[in-house]
Formats: structure tokens, C-alpha cells, sequence
């Protein structure tokens, strides 16, 4: 709630109070070229960057690997293109940083460390009655996560057999 809060109110405030600071040093009229030269430029970084990220996320799809740091780099992508879009400066900063390859390698690293993990509990009804199961969610690449793939039995499993393994593997 707090995080809204600072987003949709204290952010626009601070926005304007830069403009009209900035507006007083160098006039009203080279402020908004100011915020419109660097709307110009986020675009064109933008698509730069975006193009780029789109053709690796392309060729590590066709070499069979799973694109996760390009779709994390696109998402970023996005959200500074955005904010660069936005009129204002502490936007543009922070938009600018989203484009920037470094910076926006090192906000990932700083989102993905903060992430919460979160388990969800379930009760379902087997034939023992009901049973507990948990769910944890958390970053790619921890217990818990759902691998899906193809089965088929070898030749010397009969059809339908699937064997569950020791109560250890679970």
C-alpha cells in the first residue's frame, strides 16, 4: 500500500516540483524540449535494445535453451521505455537505467534477490481420505518447480505401469 502510495502521488509531486525548478534555470520553453529530447532518445535506445534482446532471446529458443534472462531483459525493456515516455525527470533516470545493458543487468540481479517466495497449501480427497499437499513458488531453479515433459516405458514395462519410485525419492 505504501509502495502505491509513493508511486501515484509522491512521484508525480517530486516530477513536477523538478520540472518547475529545472523550468526556472534554463525556461519553460527548453524544459519541455529537454523532456522531449530525451523521450526521442529512449526511443531510439529502446528500440536498439529491444531489437537486440528479441534476436538472442530468438537464438537461444532455436538452440533448444529457454530464453529466461531475455524475457527478464524484455520485461525491463518495457518498463523503462514506459517511464521514459513519461514526462519527467526522475522518470527518465530511472527509465534510462532500464535501457542501459549494465544497469539493467544489475536491476534485475536487485529484483530477483527480493523476491518472495511463497508456499501454497491444499487439501484434496484421495481414497485415504484427505490428504495435504504443498506448493512452493519461488525463483527458476529451486525444489519445487514443475518440469514437464514426455513419457513413454521402456520395452520391458508393461503399458499403463508407471512406476512411482521409493518413498524416498518423493
Amino acid at each position: 500500500m505504501r509502495g502505491l502510495f509513493l508511486l501515484f502521488v509522491v512521484m508525480p509531486v517530486l516530477e513536477l516540483w523538478l520540472l518547475i525548478q529545472v523550468g526556472g534555470q534554463i525556461g519553460g520553453l527548453n524544459t519541455i524540449a529537454l523532456v522531449f529530447l530525451t523521450a526521442i532518445i529512449g526511443t531510439w535506445l529502446l528500440r536498439r535494445q529491444g531489437l537486440k534482446t528479441l534476436l538472442q532471446a530468438r537464438t537461444k529458443m532455436e538452440s533448444g535453451q529457454m530464453p529466461a534472462k531475455e524475457m527478464a531483459e524484455g520485461i525491463c525493456l518495457a518498463v523503462g521505455g514506459a517511464l521514459l515516455l513519461t514526462p519527467g525527470f526522475i522518470t527518465d533516470a530511472i527509465g534510462f537505467a532500464c535501457l542501459i545493458p549494465g544497469l539493467r543487468t544489475a536491476l534485475i540481479a536487485l529484483v530477483v534477490k527480493n523476491l518472495h517466495v511463497q508456499t501454497v497449501h491444499t487439501q484434496s480427497f484421495n481414497s485415504q481420505g484427505f490428504g495435504g499437499q504443498s506448493y512452493r513458488r519461488g525463483p527458476a531453479g529451486q525444489s519445487g518447480d514443475i518440469i514437464e515433459g514426455e513419457w513413454e516405458p521402456s520395452a520391458d514395462q508393461p503399458k499403463g505401469h508407471i512406476d512411482q519410485g521409493s518413498s524416498s525419492d518423493r
